[in-house]
Formats: structure tokens, C-alpha cells, sequence
């Protein structure tokens, strides 16, 4: 459809070209059909046809003369089509050209009317050849209605030309023993009256698109919104834009920095909350007096090598004063690399923690109620206290072994 309506430029080109049957009508245009005009001349090879046709008449009833008038229309119209798209030039294809687009000669039709002939002929020029164009139907008909005024001897020479294309090609030589080689000797002998009626009657019919019963309004209307939407979507293609490409990476890279955002964020108010449930108590214990958090007797080995070295008798050894802690923290201070190198090897007991415990209880000075402060947190934590060993420094201690001496 859009090839055959609007691409139309070989059509369009088609549509100029001028039969021989304009020039001849242009020339003959004073004269009445009824005469034979001499302008019409036949070639050599025209006459040896006509030579070779048999001399008979034919006599038909009124009932078989309308159906061979009206065929002869039909012949008229495929033959005009066919000498139109080829310029005058036959063609390999111009056998088939004119026997496909014609009802008779295809279908051995017999019409009833000039109307079914005219639209017999326009649904077969917009389905089978070439060139489909209701343009070209209109075009041929005004070259039959030209054919016929000039008379006997132009519809004559057609008849002729469709008789030498057929006997070139090999199926459709059959259909000059049928048909044309009849009507080039009936034709001879017609009167120029019914010829002038019978072109009265075909200037009188005229068909529409609707007509054809093939949509073609329909369809005409629907190519052409079609058309409309393209040249809208070739303005907008003229605007510039960012390509498909960089419109995904920008998306992506949006998509990808915000994720990031969001993750870092939400990192950043997990840790934040981390740090404060780990300063939270420490910073409310900062609050409270200093206590001494953990109090534990050394392995008795390790107090003889100190008593002999310093020559003091071997005694209490307690943390320096600190400020109290979390408990998290203090695990995590207490089990670092540096504090285990401080530490004693060996492990004490659970009997010999407890007997000193007690004893440190009885003799340090602060009383009997830092001592059951002690106890308490030995009993509360066991586990822990087998883990953890405090050694003070060695300064410290011999101050304390000496005031212990005093007393």
C-alpha cells in the first residue's frame, strides 16, 4: 500500500506516457467514428496475420451479442493497462499482464454489465501486476473509450498486437484459437453503431474506490495516519538526546552512589550506636567513687622470688586504685598480649585463691569491709578471676611489705 499510493513516482511516470491511440485521436479528432480513418495503418507483419485468418461470418443471437461486446470491453482494458506500464514495449511479462487482467480470457467470464467488467478489471490491477494503482484503472478506461471513437480499425490493430503476444508465449497461444483469433474477423464486420452505443455505455459507467468491495478508503486512511506518525517521529528523532547507553550508566551510577549513602549511613549510626552503648557505662561509672575493682593474691612462687629479692617477707600485693570500668573493657584490657606477659604462668587454685583470699581479708587495713567487698567479687566471677592475675609494681609492693612490717 504505501509502495502503490505513496511512492507513487514511477506510476506518476506512467500516467504520462502517450499511446499511440492519443496521438491518432488527437489527429482524427474532426472526424466522426463511423468513418474509417486512414491515419490507422497496419504493419506488414499485421497484414500477413490478417491473411492468414479464414474468411467467415459469424451469426449470433441478442443474447450471445451482449456478452461478446462486453468482452471485447474487457480485452480493450487489459490490453490498454498493458501497453501503458510497458511504454509500448512488450515484455516477457505482458502475456500474462493481459490474460490475468482479464475476466474473459482467465475465467471465460460472461458479464452482464459494463459495471462488472469495469469492476472485474479494477480489483484485478490492484491484486496482480506489478504497478497497483486505482489511478491506472481510471487511465486504462480512457484509453478503451479513446480506442473506441477512433473506430473499427484501432480496436482491429489491439486485437492483432494481443494476437501476436499470445503466439509467442507457449500456454497462452491456446486462448487465440478461443477467443482473439474470432474476434479479429467479427470485429471486421461489426457496424460502427454498436460501437458508438457501446461507448456511450462505458463513458456512462464510472466506478469508485467503494466499489471494488476491497476497502481501499479504509485502507488509503489508515496508511496515511500511519504516514503522519512517522514524519511526527522523525521531527522528534531531530532533537537532540542523551543516548540509551548514558542514560543507564548515569541511572546506575545514581542507583549505586545512593546505595552507597545509604549503606555508609547506616554504618556510620550502627558504630555510633556501638560507641555509645560501650561509653554509656563506663561515663556513669566514671561518676561513682573510686573503688579498687579486683584484688588477687599472687602464685606463692612468684612472691618468694620477689621477697628475696627485695628482702622483705612475702605479702599482699594489690592493684594500684583506678577508676572502675565496663566490664567489656576490662576483659578486653586484661586479656591483651602485655598483660599476659605480666602475668604468672601458673594458674591457681580455686582452694588456694580462697584460702588467700581470706587471710588478705584479715590483715590488710582497710577493714573488714573492703575485704567482703572482695570475697563477693571472687564468689560472683570464678571463672574469671582464674583467668586474670594483677601484679602490681615492684615499688609499690615493697612500700606496702614495709608498712606491713610496722604494724
Amino acid at each position: 500500500m504505501r509502495a502503490d499510493l505513496f511512492e507513487d513516482d514511477a506510476i506518476q511516470h506512467l500516467l504520462t506516457y502517450k499511446p499511440w491511440w492519443v496521438q491518432v485521436e488527437q489527429e482524427a479528432s474532426g472526424k466522426s467514428p463511423n468513418s474509417q480513418d486512414p491515419r490507422v495503418t497496419f504493419t506488414e507483419k499485421e497484414k500477413e496475420q490478417l491473411r492468414k485468418f479464414t474468411n467467415r461470418s459469424y451469426l449470433l443471437e441478442k443474447e450471445a451479442e451482449r456478452p461478446a461486446y462486453l468482452g471485447l470491453i474487457d480485452l480493450l482494458l487489459a490490453y490498454c493497462y498493458e501497453v501503458r506500464v510497458t511504454e509500448g514495449e512488450r515484455n516477457v511479462e505482458s502475456a500474462w499482464n493481459v490474460r490475468k487482467l482479464s475476466g474473459t480470457l482467465c475465467w471465460f467470464e460472461n458479464y452482464r454489465s459494463v459495471a462488472d467488467v469495469l469492476v472485474s478489471f479494477g480489483r484485478r490491477v490492484l491484486c496482480y501486476p506489478l504497478y497497483r494503482n486505482f489511478c491506472l484503472v481510471t487511465g486504462a478506461v480512457q484509453d478503451a473509450c479513446a480506442v473506441l471513437r477512433i473506430g473499427k480499425a484501432a480496436i482491429l490493430k489491439c486485437l492483432l498486437d494481443v494476437h501476436s503476444i499470445f503466439q509467442e508465449n507457449d500456454p497462452a497461444y491456446i486462448l487465440n484459437d478461443l477467443y482473439i483469433t474470432d474476434y479479429c474477423i467479427w470485429i471486421q464486420r461489426v457496424k460502427s453503431k454498436k460501437l458508438s452505443g457501446l461507448l456511450d455505455c462505458l463513458q456512462a459507467t464510472s466506478i469508485s474506490k467503494a466499489d471494488l468491495g476491497l476497502e481501499l478508503e479504509e485502507l488509503e486512511e489508515a496508511a496515511t495516519l500511519v504516514q503522519e506518525e512517522e514524519k511526527l517521529l522523525e521531527a522528534s528523532d531531530h532533537v537532540p538526546r542523551q543516548p540509551a547507553a548514558l542514560i543507564t550508566s548515569e541511572a546506575s551510577s545514581g542507583s549505586d552512589s545512593s546505595e552507597t549513602e545509604s549503606t555508609s549511613s547506616d554504618e556510620e549510626d550502627e558504630s555510633g550506636s556501638e560507641e555509645m552503648e560501650l561509653r554509656d557505662p563506663s561515663a556513669t561509672l566514671r561518676g561513682e567513687p573510686a573503688a579498687p575493682l579486683i584484688q588477687v593474691i599472687e602464685n606463692a612462687e612468684s612472691h618468694q622470688d620477689t621477697a628475696a629479692d627485695t628482702g622483705s617477707q612475702p605479702g599482699l600485693t594489690s592493684a594500684p586504685l583506678q577508676a572502675p570500668m565496663c566490664t567489656e573493657e576490662a576483659i578486653t584490657t586484661l586479656e591483651s598480649p602485655i598483660w599476659h606477659h605480666h602475668a604468672a604462668p601458673a594458674i591457681p587454685d580455686k582452694s588456694q585463691d580462697q584460702s588467700a583470699a581470706d587471710s588478705t581479708a584479715q590483715r590488710h587495713v582497710p577493714g573488714n569491709q573492703t575485704a567482703q567487698h572482695t570475697r563477693e567479687i571472687l564468689e560472683e566471677t570464678p571463672r574469671m578471676m582464674d583467668r586474670l592475675h594483677i601484679v602490681g609494681e615492684p615499688a609499690e609492693d615493697e612500700a606496702e611489705d614495709k608498712r606491713l612490717s610496722a604494724e
